[in-house]
């Protein structure tokens, strides 16, 4: 495990297409042979569809990799192009299972975005109603937390292998409930989302493909459970923003955004 990383997703917010502090955890295979190092490469992005942004290696606050429910260390990170580039070495045939979470900061937007921001986060109507309800002049400062997760197939993992299954810890983590490393155009792919370690009801999920060529748009149950096909080959992004309104003196909201990559064969 990777102890000590730190760092905060700079995000540059957009007149057209304005999103949450989102960070993408992707490895440059999603199939690898015991004893191979990979790279897993971090991004965030800046708020444009498909434009990443460089993220700083000491902005990392937590890490954790696990491959066939042990264990996994990572090497340093390197900037290459504006991606950190983590390699990892895998030793022995399982399911890795690697998570980020970030730093959180307080930050400011204008007011003028917040209509499309809401649209972007496919805020609920209390998120909106609030908004529409604060008195002028209106302010929207807001504290963020963002948490990353990606997988890798190793050689043959056992049979009965689900560590893919389980939890990595994050605060706010999507956890998919088939193997993820298994996935066929067509296939559902079905998640559960949880916060705290709890399931979270009525959490949005967007799952979007690569080249957002595709995008469905789903609300988890009473459970944290939600599903979505996953109709079209290569890399899906699944995300959601949890947004609640808080009463402090620096911030009027609070912001935790989840992600999670897979690959589509």
């Amino acid at each position: 495990m990777i102890a000590g990383f730190k760092f905060f997703l700079a995000t540059a917010v957009a007149v057209t297409v304005t999103r949450a502090q989102e960070a993408w955890l992707q490895p440059e295979r999603f199939a690898a042979t015991p004893g191979a190092t990979l790279f897993v490469n971090l991004t965030g992005g800046d708020g444009s569809a498909g434009v990443e942004t460089a993220i700083k290696p000491e902005r990392v606050a937590r890490a954790v990799a696990r491959l066939g429910g042990a264990g996994l260390s990572w090497g340093a990170a390197p900037v290459n192009e504006g991606t950190l580039r983590y390699p990892v070495t895998v030793p022995r045939p399982g399911v890795g299972v690697l998570g980020v979470e970030l730093t959180r900061r307080v930050r400011e937007r204008e007011p003028a975005e917040i209509e499309a921001y809401l649209r972007a986060i496919h805020a609920g109507d209390e998120g909106r109603e609030s908004w529409a309800a604060e008195p002028e002049p209106r302010r929207w400062r807001e504290t963020g937390g963002t948490h990353a997760k990606t997988f890798v197939r190793v050689g043959e993992p056992a049979g009965d292998e689900r560590s893919w299954a389980e939890p990595l810890g994050l605060a706010l983590e999507i956890v998919p409930e088939r193997d993820p490393t298994m996935l066929r155009v067509g296939d559902v792919l079905p998640v559960r989302v949880l916060r705290g370690g709890r399931p979270s009801a009525g959490f949005v999920l967007a799952y979007v493909s690569a080249g957002e060529t595709r995008e469905h748009v789903v609300v988890t149950d009473g459970e944290g459970r939600a599903s979505a096909p996953v109709d079209a080959a290569g890399v899906w992004r699944v995300h959601g923003t949890d947004l609640r309104r808080v009463k402090s003196a620096d911030r009027e909201w609070e912001i935790e955004v989840t992600t999670m990559v897979v690959e589509v064969r």
